[in-house]
């Protein structure tokens, strides 16, 4: 088996998480967060629904990462997002930073709004 070692370029991945907290681009981060391709912000959890409006247009789906299992999300907040033309995807958190490293890996525009395990 081949391993190709993945370049980000200036992008920040997802390195790791554990209980309470995120390592990103290399370093450790407390609590929920929303994180993009260029920025890692303290999220406020779905009541903090303004900064990820601010993602239309910049990004094409919002990995939201339940916690440590899969969760529904409150109705007003997927729709609120899904009519502003943000594509959302619910997901359990760890399963929301792999599929954020992936796409992130190959240049899409993707943004991950995570609970912590």
């Amino acid at each position: 088996m081949e391993l190709n070692e993945i370049d980000y370029g200036r992008a920040r991945p997802i390195d790791g998480y554990g209980p309470g907290f995120f390592r990103i681009d290399g370093k450790l981060e407390q609590g929920a967060l929303l994180v993009t391709a260029d920025a890692v912000q303290i999220w406020g959890g779905y009541g903090d629904l303004d900064r990820l409006l601010a993602l239309v247009g910049q990004a094409d789906v919002l990995f939201v990462g339940t916690g440590a299992e899969m969760a529904p999300l409150p109705a007003a907040f997927r729709s609120t997002l899904e009519e502003a033309g943000l594509g959302v995807e619910p997901m359990a958190t760890p399963a929301a930073c792999r599929t954020y490293n992936v796409l992130l890996s190959e240049g899409r525009r993707v943004a991950a709004a995570l609970m912590p395990v």
